[in-house]
C-alpha cells in the first residue's frame, strides 16, 4: 500500500459576493444563496431527516466533502432538537484539503446559532496529518469520523454500513475524480439496503453512474436559484454483518491491565453492561504497572503500516484523555512533549529527510538541531532530534484507573478470580475457573490478558511470546530537572512520585527479578541520551521494575475477532476476511513495548466491531492488527 500523500490544507478565500472560495478548485464552498438553507434543504430535507433517525439505536451518515462543516453543524443541531432522535448519531466524511482549525473559527462565526457546536468541535480538531480521525461529542453520542485524504483511497479503505449519504464535492466539472465511477462503487458497497443519496448536482453523469451502481434517484426542486437537485435510494440488496451480542449487550473482558481495561471502557461507553475478570487483587499489576512510560508516534520515511497505526493510535489517545481529563477522572498523563534524539550522524538526517518528505505540521512533529535541542532541555547533546509537542509520559496505572472509573455501574469487576477456560454453548460463552465453576457468562468475550491469553484453547495458535523489560528508577535530583521526556535507544521521563523512569531493556528471557546487567544498560542509554548525567551512579544499586511484555513476530497488536483455527479454506485464494470467527469472541493482545500508544484505538478498533459501529481506521491498518493474519501466512506455508 503506498504512502499517504501529505495533506495540503485548504487556504481561507472568498468570491466577490462573500462566498467562501476554493482556489484549488475554481469553485465556491455553497450556494450563493446561503450555505445553512443549502445544508437544510438538499442534504437533510433530501435524505428525509430528521424523520429517518427517529426512533434508532444508531444513525450513520456518510459526506464526501467535509468543507466548512456546515452540514455537520446543521446535522448536529437537527439530531439535539429532535426528542425522537437516534440515540448514536456517526457522521463519517472525506476532506482531501481540510481547513485548520482557526479558518474554521472565522467561518463558522458566520452562523452564531452553531456557536456552541463550532467550539465543541473545535476544541478536538485534528492536526491536519493523512488518515482516520475519531472526534466524539455530545457525551460520546455523536461521533465525527474525518476521513482526511483523497476520496477514492478513503471511501476503498472505510469499513461501515450507512444510512444516508451527502453526496457534496465541488461541482463535478470542477472536482471529476469525486464524482467518478470508483467514488459510485464504494458508495454502493457502503450502503446498506434501502439507504438514501442527495446532492445539488443533476448532472448526467452523475444520475448515470449512480444508476449503474444500484442507486434510484429523481430530480427534485433545488434550493434558491438551482432549480433542481438529485435525491436517491438504494435499490440492491447485499448481506450486512451481524453482530454478536446486540440483543444482550453484555460482555466479559478477561485481564485488567491497560487493554482489558480500555476495551471495557469503550464497551461501558456504548451502553454494554461488562465483566472485567482480572486474577490479581487489583488492575495494572503486570505489564501495565510500570511508573511512567512514553507516548510518542512512530515517523518513517515511506509511511509505512506501523507507522501510519502509530500516528492514528497517538492522536486518537490525546484526544480521548483530554476528555477524561476534562470529566475529573483520576489519570496521570504529562503532554509536556517528547524529544527523540537522533542515534548518529546517519539517523539525524533521516530525521531530517522524513520531515522535508512528509510535511507534518509543525504541532504534530518539528526538527530541531542539537544547539535548538540542548537549549530546550537545557543540557547539551551532539546531535539533532524530533520534538513531539503533544508526546508526553504517562503513568498506565492511573488510565486503568481512569478507565475503570468512568462507567463504574456498566463495569463489574471479578477481582483476585482467575480465568483457565473458555466453554461456548448455545447460550454463548462460559468463563471458568480452576475448578470448572462458571465466573461469567455472556455471548462476548474479549481475551486481553497478554500472553496468558495463550493457556486458552481457542487462542493457542496465537504467536505471543514475552519480552522482559527492566525499568530503572533513579530519585528526582539525581539527574537533569527534564522539561519534557527524551528518548533514544532508550527513554527518560522527567520526574513522577520522586522518580525518574529509564529503560527499558528488550530481553528475550522471563526473569522476573531486577538484574544488574539490566541496570548497566539503562544507564548506557540515558548517558548517550544526556551525556554525563550518569557519573558516580552505580548501576548495583538502582531501584526499577521488571515486566514481561507480550509481543507478536511483527511487533503489531493483535486486535479483532479470533479466527477458528479448525476452519477449512484455500489459503491462496482466501483473504483475511474470508476466515471464519469464533462467534463473540475477540482479542487485544501483543501490545509489547508500545502498548500506551496502541491499546486506546485498538480498544475503539474491538469495541466498534463488536456493536456494529463504523470501524476507526482503514482497512489495511485494520488487516495489519488482524489477529488471524498468523494463522492465513501459516496456512500459506503449510503450517497450519
Amino acid at each position: 500500500m503506498p504512502a499517504h500523500a501529505p495533506l495540503v490544507p485548504a487556504q481561507l478565500a472568498f468570491a466577490a459576493n462573500g462566498t467562501p472560495y476554493s482556489a484549488q478548485f475554481d469553485d465556491i464552498y455553497h450556494s450563493s444563496d446561503g450555505g445553512l438553507g443549502q445544508a437544510r434543504h438538499v442534504f437533510l430535507a433530501g435524505n428525509d431527516l430528521p424523520r429517518r433517525w427517529q426512533g434508532q439505536p444508531r444513525f450513520t451518515i456518510l459526506e464526501t466533502g467535509f468543507g466548512l462543516g456546515l452540514n455537520f453543524l446543521a446535522t448536529w443541531a437537527a439530531w439535539r432538537e429532535d426528542p425522537q432522535r437516534a440515540a448514536r448519531l456517526d457522521f463519517i466524511s472525506v476532506e482531501k484539503h481540510p481547513f485548520g482549525a482557526a479558518d474554521l473559527a472565522a467561518l463558522h462565526r458566520r452562523w452564531p446559532e452553531f456557536a456552541e457546536l463550532s467550539a465543541t468541535l473545535l476544541a478536538q480538531w485534528p492536526v491536519l496529518v493523512p488518515g482516520f480521525h475519531r472526534l466524539y461529542l455530545d457525551n460520546g453520542t455523536v461521533c465525527l469520523t474525518l476521513l482526511l485524504g483523497d476520496a477514492q483511497h478513503m471511501l476503498r479503505q472505510l469499513l461501515a454500513q450507512v444510512d444516508a449519504i451527502y453526496l457534496d464535492g465541488f461541482a463535478p466539472d470542477k472536482n471529476p475524480e469525486l464524482w467518478c465511477a470508483p467514488v459510485f462503487k464504494a458508495l454502493a458497497r457502503l450502503a446498506k439496503p434501502g439507504a438514501t443519496l442527495a446532492t445539488y448536482t443533476v448532472a448526467a453523469a452523475v444520475r448515470d453512474g449512480l444508476d449503474r451502481v444500484g442507486f434510484r434517484t429523481e430530480k427534485r426542486p433545488g434550493f434558491g436559484r438551482k432549480r433542481e437537485m438529485l435525491a436517491g435510494r438504494f435499490a440492491q440488496t447485499h448481506p450486512s454483518p451481524s453482530h454478536r451480542g446486540r440483543g444482550e449487550n453484555k460482555a466479559i473482558v478477561i485481564g485488567g491491565g491497560l487493554a482489558g481495561c480500555a476495551v471495557s471502557e469503550r464497551l461501558a461507553a456504548r451502553g454494554w453492561q461488562v465483566s472485567l475478570i482480572e486474577r490479581h487483587a487489583a488492575p495494572a499489576q503486570e505489564a501495565s504497572g510500570n511508573l511512567a512510560g512514553i507516548v510518542r508516534p512512530m515517523l518513517s520515511l515511506d509511511d509505512n503500516i506501523a507507522s501510519r497505526l502509530s500516528r492514528a493510535c497517538f492522536l486518537f489517545a490525546l484526544n480521548h484523555w483530554r476528555t477524561l481529563q476534562a470529566e475529573g477522572l483520576p489519570l496521570k498523563w504529562f503532554p509536556q512533549g517528547v524529544l527523540q534524539l537522533a542515534r548518529d550522524p546517519a539517523h539525524e538526517a533521516l530525521q531530517r529527510e522524513i520531515i522535508a518528505a512528509r510535511r507534518f505540521p509543525s504541532e504534530f512533529v518539528r526538527w530541531l538541531d542539537a544547539a535548538e535541542a540542548g537549549a530546550l532541555i537545557d543540557w547539551p547533546v551532539p546531535l539533532g532530534a524530533w520534538l513531539f509537542p503533544q508526546g508526553g509520559h504517562a503513568n498506565p496505572p492511573s488510565l486503568c484507573r481512569a478507565y475503570l472509573a468512568r462507567f463504574p455501574d456498566r463495569i463489574e469487576r471479578h477481582f483476585a478470580q482467575e480465568a483457565l477456560s473458555l466453554e461456548h454453548g448455545e447460550t454463548g460463552w462460559r468463563v471458568l475457573d480452576e475448578h470448572g465453576q462458571a465466573l461469567a457468562r455472556a455471548e462476548t468475550v474479549v481475551l486481553a490478558s497478554g500472553a496468558e491469553a495463550r493457556r486458552f484453547g481457542q487462542s493457542q495458535h496465537l504467536p505471543i511470546r514475552r519480552i522482559r523489560g527492566q525499568v530503572s528508577h533513579i530519585a528526582e535530583g539525581t539527574l537533569p530537572s527534564l522539561p519534557m521526556a527524551l528518548t533514544r535507544e532508550g527513554y527518560a521521563t522527567p520526574a513522577l512520585d520522586g522518580w525518574h523512569c529509564a529503560g527499558a531493556s528488550y530481553e528475550l528471557e522471563e526473569n522476573p527479578a531486577l538484574c544488574a546487567t539490566s541496570s548497566e544498560g539503562n544507564l548506557l542509554r540515558l548517558e548517550q541520551m544526556l551525556p554525563g548525567s550518569t557519573q558516580g551512579m552505580d548501576a548495583a544499586g538502582l531501584d526499577g521494575r521488571v515486566a514481561l511484555r507480550a509481543v507478536a513476530p511483527d511487533r503489531l497488536p493483535l486486535a479483532g475477532a479470533l479466527p477458528d483455527p479448525t476452519a477449512q479454506l484455500d489459503p491462496h485464494r482466501a483473504r483475511l476476511a474470508d476466515l471464519p470467527r469464533l462467534p463473540g469472541l475477540y482479542a487485544l493482545l501483543g501490545l509489547g513495548s508500545r502498548g500506551l500508544v496502541w491499546h486506546a484505538l485498538a480498544a475503539e478498533r474491538i469495541a466498534a466491531q463488536i456493536a456494529g459501529d463504523p470501524l476507526p481506521l482503514e482497512k489495511d491498518l485494520l488487516d495489519a492488527i488482524d489477529p488471524a493474519r498468523f494463522l492465513l501466512r501459516a496456512r500459506r506455508r503449510g503450517k497450519a
